[in-house]
């Protein structure tokens, strides 16, 4: 469901040297904390209450009494993504299964678009992707050809490859896809400004 917002000013009695609250409403993406096991339950209410939600699933092999089956599992097990405005954002707290959103304190942290589409591009390429432990120091990258082009994570070296790790800061998870026939470039890192320049 596509969702569309505007800048609400509230209308305020106007007094000099007072500034007037500007309150944005364009719907953003946020992670939601669920109980253990219900992320595809509260996904499954976002559906049935018309919210615009985002759960990612990889494909595991569980073995038991020597035999195997295939089975989707979250991405980042105990979240769901939900899109929605800063005034509507107590309906997917109202969703059982939901306990609170990810961020510092009691303000939810919003999650950039093209995260969300940097994970559902990785989705849809088809590639083996699954969880993989928080990693936000190395050398980034950025993909610089084929379907995942444009994408920027860091490399991570391995016995049977390179592994294009991405993650997630604001709940701080990441996940994995091998980087087998992708063409990658370094990212230059910005260097810190002069403390120098700064007090100038």
């Amino acid at each position: 469901m596509a969702l569309s917002g505007a800048a609400v000013v509230p209308e305020l009695e106007s007094r000099p040297g007072v500034p007037i609250l500007v309150v944005e409403n364009r719907p953003r993406w946020y992670a939601v904390y669920t109980w253990a096991r219900h992320e595809k339950a509260v996904a499954r209410h976002f559906e049935e209450r018309g919210l615009t939600y985002f759960l990612p699933l990889y494909q595991a092999v569980h073995r038991w009494n020597k035999r195997s089956s295939r089975v989707s599992l979250p991405l980042f097990p105990g979240y769901v993504f939900v899109q929605t405005a800063m005034r509507e954002r107590f309906q997917p707290l109202q969703v059982p299964g939901v306990l609170h959103y990810a961020g510092s304190g009691v303000t939810p942290s919003p999650i950039a678009d093209d995260e969300i589409e940097a994970l559902r591009k990785i989705l849809i390429s088809g590639k083996e992707v699954g969880p993989h432990p928080y990693l936000s120091a190395g050398n980034p990258v950025q993909i610089v050809a084929g379907p995942l082009a444009g994408l920027r994570g860091i490399v991570q070296r391995t016995k049977s490859g390179n592994r294009f790790v991405l993650s997630v800061e604001t709940i701080r998870q990441s996940i994995a896809v091998e980087l087998d026939g992708f063409q990658i470039a370094s990212v230059p890192v910005r260097p810190m400004a002069d403390m120098s320049d700064l007090a100038a």
